[in-house]
């Protein structure tokens, strides 16, 4: 049993308490926040303890689960590495591409397991995707609406959103970005509410990502698109849609079409397939994917060079966003 405290128990902290105490493979020591009222209520919700000091809290445990405001993130996972103590970082995971570079040395140099928070990668609906079939997408599609919430507001939504897709693109293109292309607007906060990115890759594959906490309705989707296949993910509702073409029907479904290419192109077969996609808690699979990259002492599914790369690429698009907000205003 891996003993685990937690750093920061506000909303999303007690969403990964609820989570560990239904993973047998931990056990939960404490908790550490600085807030009076938040910590007295996580005191008699859950029965935990307070530690009133960092410091004693991960000295004592195995494991170190960061879910506090980003700018905290630095200075607790490398008080934690220094300690020798495995530790898990809600993304992003941190505030600059450099803190995140140096908490990577440092967990390579102490042997560390490290594990960002990148929940997307665990939607369910994603995962019957990446589970099942093979993707090497030429140009894909994201978007990520949110309605307005005050919550998050105090980093651009870039950081706030964006970054789930910039993740979620880099995990599935094999290549290196080879241009970057980003516009953004601030509406009702000091940083871009609404912002737009066009990555393009070595190999090809264009990515253009759109995230907005202003939007009328909420939407989670990314649409991927390559040769015979078209794959459309919604991450809020859970459900996969796949339109694939072939030569011939290789299967028995019902849904399939066949379609006239006209002269030498011949007939083609369009078959619509809409996988199962179970039911599962993402931050608890997430969580528990984590133990399990400690206990048989493999690579944590998103390590933290993951977290660096997504981080330092959702950097480059904020400083194209400022340089276009800056030509603007020069007119």
């Amino acid at each position: 049993m891996l003993k685990i405290g937690v750093l920061g128990v506000g909303h999303l902290g007690k969403i990964h308490i609820r989570c560990i105490n239904d993973l047998p493979v931990f056990e939960i020591v404490g908790f550490f926040d600085p807030n009076d009222a938040v910590a007295e209520e996580v005191e008699k919700t859950y029965g935990l303890k307070r530690f009133l000091n960092v410091d004693e809290l991960i000295s004592q445990v195995d494991v170190v689960d960061i879910v506090t405001p980003t700018s905290f993130h630095y200075e607790l996972a490398k008080k934690s590495i220094k300690k020798l103590k495995h530790i898990f970082i809600e993304k992003p995971v941190a505030n600059t591409p450099d803190e995140a570079k140096d908490l990577l040395r440092l967990s390579v140099e102490a042997g560390v397991k490290v594990q960002i928070g990148h929940v997307e990668r665990f939607n369910p609906a994603l995962r019957a995707v990446t589970d099942n079939y093979t993707l090497n997408p030429m140009f894909i599609e994201a978007h990520r609406l949110s309605i307005f919430n005050p919550r998050g507001t105090d980093v651009s939504i870039v950081l706030d959103l964006m970054i789930h897709d910039i993740d979620i693109v880099l995990s599935v293109v094999k290549s290196s970005i080879k241009n970057i292309s980003a516009s953004g607007v601030a509406i009702v906060s000091a940083t871009p509410d609404i912002a737009n990115a066009r990555i393009e890759f070595e190999n090809g594959c264009v990515a253009n990502l759109t995230a907005s906490r202003i939007s009328m309705k909420n939407m989670r989707k990314s649409r991927f698109f390559q040769k015979d296949a078209y794959i459309s993910v919604d991450y809020f509702d859970k459900t996969v849609e796949i339109i694939k073409m072939s030569d011939t029907n290789e299967s028995d479904n019902p849904m399939a079409m066949e379609i006239d290419l006209g002269g030498e192109r011949g007939k083609k077969v369009i078959q619509f397939e809409k996988p199962e996609v179970k039911s599962t808690n993402a931050i608890r699979d997430e969580l528990e994917s984590f133990a399990n990259a400690i206990l048989t002492n493999t690579q944590p599914l998103i390590s933290i060079e993951d977290g660096y790369i997504a981080l330092k690429t959702a950097f480059q698009i904020l400083q194209q966003i400022e340089k276009n907000i800056n030509a603007i205003n020069v007119l």
